[in-house]
């Protein structure tokens, strides 16, 4: 069988073995409701507040402030849809990017269909936020500032706490999108005045359906399904506990091993852009000259088709990106990349490396290898350089 080399960490992890480990006695004969009162739910009950706990001990949070959900996605929409619900009609008003993931931006879009003055903020040619600019669009109509905090299609990290303080002064809270970034950089909302914030567990080596939304005590959140008490009536529905208590346990070795994997990812992926630089002619890095994600690289090959180039490298055993996971499919150019003017064509000449847990330099090795040639023959067929 093909050694298969998966470099596409931004779109979904593996599960490490610590997390099914912490995971495999609640999938079997501890499998009680935590909303049941008899000792199988309360031993459920336990093992959910101690992951909220801990989660919330590892963002510098109160576990009261920590509420579990389905996804990112959903994390999302309660903070933006739930929050906007809310608020007094002479402010209410949003403030995002143009760079946001389609979780925010079409959420963002549904609220502008219901009333809501939605207003979009450009970035720059490194995918950074103007916030000269932010500080003029954040008026006294504003109720709420969401930016994300590390891009998912270059890796590039806003300046948050700056970001926070703008809104602040304006009268309106900030919500950040931190499901690329939770675990990998250090997040602690209270020392970077965070109201609200966005995780998923399988970005971090977890589970897939599982995410946490971070709410600052004392904000109010209008829910957007009905049902139980669960969640304290924000997200209601029968929590997954196998799922949440790996979660925990995952975001738990994220913090425990930072350092050591911020050290290993920038290596391997610093690597990996010297060598594609050496070999490759007429390359553009996007992103590359400011603070990102250590494991992200998002390189454009003119004269390249992305798509082309996606397929011939899945040939080769290697798994990476156009840009995001939950646009596959789309035809368009990355929306992200045309937000930092970068000329449609360019745009979808795109191509993202994600590097995470498990990666080697046999890994990267195995990428210089055979993307040359892949590239060089991709524009031969387009008649470019």
């Amino acid at each position: 069988m093909k050694k298969r080399y998966y470099l596409d960490h931004n779109a979904t992890t593996p599960v490490r073995p610590e997390v099914i480990e912490a995971m495999l006695p609640y999938m079997n004969e501890k499998y009680g409701n935590a909303s049941s009162v008899h000792w199988f739910g309360q031993e459920a009950k336990n093992a959910l507040e101690l992951s909220r706990e801990k989660i919330a001990t590892l963002i510098g949070a109160d576990s009261e402030e920590i509420f579990f959900t389905g996804c990112g996605t959903e994390s999302d929409n309660i903070a933006l849809a739930g929050y906007l619900s809310t608020v007094h009609e002479n402010k209410n008003g949003l403030v995002t990017t143009s760079i946001e993931h389609s979780a925010i931006l079409k959420t963002a879009a549904k609220l502008e269909k219901d009333g809501i003055p939605i207003s979009y903020m450009g970035v720059d040619k490194q995918c950074l936020v103007d916030l000269d600019a932010l500080g003029d669009a954040v008026g006294s109509d504003i109720a709420l500032v969401s930016i994300m905090h590390a891009n998912n299609e270059t890796g590039v990290l806003q300046p948050v706490k700056e970001v926070a303080k703008i809104a602040h002064e304006a009268g309106a809270l900030f919500h950040t999108d931190a499901i690329q970034s939770v675990g990998k950089i250090h997040i602690n909302v209270r020392e970077m005045d965070i109201d609200m914030l966005s995780m998923s567990a399988h970005k971090i080596n977890a589970l897939k359906g599982v995410g946490a939304l971070y709410i600052k005590k004392g904000i109010n959140i209008v829910p957007l399904t009905y049902g139980g008490a669960h969640e304290r009536g924000i997200r209601p529905g029968t929590e997954n506990i196998a799922g949440i208590v790996g979660f925990a346990k995952a975001l738990e070795l994220q913090v425990k091993e930072r350092e050591e994997t911020t050290k290993k990812l920038s290596e391997l992926r610093n690597r990996l852009e010297k060598r594609i630089e050496e070999k490759i002619p007429s390359l553009l890095f996007n992103g590359r000259d400011t603070e990102r994600l250590p494991g992200t690289s998002n390189i454009s090959f003119p004269d390249v088709d992305g798509e082309a180039l996606l397929f011939s490298m899945d040939i080769e055993g290697i798994a990476i990106s156009t840009g995001s996971a939950c646009s596959s499919g789309e035809v368009e150019p990355s929306h992200v990349l045309i937000a930092m003017g970068i000329p449609p064509n360019v745009a979808q000449s795109s191509i993202r490396f994600s590097i995470g847990w498990g990666n080697t330099d046999e890994d990267i090795d195995h990428v210089i290898n055979v993307l040359p040639s892949i590239v060089e023959r991709l524009r031969k067929i387009s008649g470019g350089i």
